[in-house]
């Protein structure tokens, strides 16, 4: 449905690197990225704000590389909802209707339905500044999606929210976009957003597109160093690959590691926290990767614990703080620790 090829663009530190993104009818779409990475560039060149010095953008099989904002059919919220503070919420959903010059009649339904739709059909009287921020974030949803864009670009638009507020607008997202079908491109730091609303995710780093895939495929498959360290693997370690006789070894200096992989010479290798298994005792299991170590850290984290355990490297696990209780694990404690060798990802260097 959009295809954006070898897109490319400079604007001062910010800048896109021949982006190549695919996104299908009806997907809710996440970009995730660190911050400087290109992400609010890339949705304002789709959205025609800026031209690009390279590349096309193309909307149903149409080139709109150069077509104007407002003929592309592409709606954009920003995280700082970008009301007009002088207009009724009614008169900030419909702004973009009168703009068109629609039937006045027309006009008051659709804002009414799409207000209904997003909770606020009782606040169409009031101006934003009596709203509270969801409440803001809801118009600005309201006023993009009032004009039945072919896609729906989101900058951020959770991140302004407290915890309480954000979780509830995420559910009435989802919920949005499982009743009207609009394709979505939503900007995000909080990997609640992708594992709650995303299809397909695109990691970005330095203006480019690293990896893409579902939330699954990008959290315990990262196809880049950076990939893993980004999506919080934690255990990021360097060391050499062999391969004898079909089976892979990592040389980390103080363990080696065995994995799954056809990577031989420098790499980068991680392990997902959560794929460590600690316990007080030997283990007698499957499991390949076997070590015994001193608990260094333990750091409480809400329901879970972030365990470090030091076995000639420092290896990271995330326990729920009932079994860190349960094990009766402290610092300065033996422990000991397993993963499987499929746990283990490996990064050329």
């Amino acid at each position: 449905m959009l295809s954006v090829r070898a897109l490319s663009l400079s604007l001062g530190e910010f800048s896109l690197d021949s982006v190549d993104l695919a996104v299908v009818d009806g997907e809710y779409f996440i970009i995730l990225g660190p911050t400087g990475a290109g992400k609010t560039i890339l949705l304002e060149t789709i959205a025609g704000i800026y031209t690009p010095e390279a590349g096309t953008i193309s909307l149903d099989g149409r080139d709109i590389t150069n077509t104007e904002p407002k003929d592309r059919g592409i709606g954009m919220v920003y995280q700082d909802y970008m009301l007009f503070p002088h207009l009724t919420i009614e008169e900030n959903i419909g702004f973009g209707l009168r703009q068109q010059k629609a039937d006045p009649a027309r006009i008051r339904d659709l804002v009414s339905e799409t207000a209904d739709m997003l909770g606020i059909g009782h606040l169409l009287g009031r101006t934003p500044g009596t709203l509270s921020g969801g409440e803001q974030q809801r118009a600005a949803i309201a006023r993009a999606l009032v004009l039945r864009p072919r896609i729906l670009l989101l900058d951020e638009p959770l991140s302004a929210l407290d915890a309480t507020t954000r979780d509830r607008l995420r559910r009435e997202l989802k919920s949005i976009h499982r009743t009207t079908g609009t394709t979505v491109i939503h900007i995000t730091h909080h990997f609640e957003d992708i594992f709650a609303l995303a299809d397909r995710v695109a990691v970005m780093q330095n203006g480019k597109i690293v990896q893409t895939g579902t939330p699954d495929e990008v959290f315990r498959r990262p196809a880049t160093e950076f990939v893993a360290a980004f999506t919080g693997m934690e255990n990021v370690f360097y060391g050499v690959s062999r391969i004898r006789s079909g089976e892979a070894t990592i040389d980390l200096g103080a363990i080696t590691l065995r994995t799954v992989t056809t990577v031989e010479g420098d790499v980068c290798v991680g392990i997902r926290p959560e794929e460590v298994i600690v316990s007080r005792e030997a283990f007698e299991s499957s499991a390949i990767n076997a070590f015994s170590g001193t608990v260094v850290e333990i750091q409480q984290n809400g329901i879970f614990s972030r365990l470090v355990v030091d076995a000639g490297l420092p290896l990271v696990a995330v326990l729920t703080r009932q079994s860190v209780a349960r094990l009766d694990l402290a610092e300065g404690e033996r422990a000991h620790i397993t993963f499987k060798a499929s746990a283990v990802h490996v990064f050329p260097r």
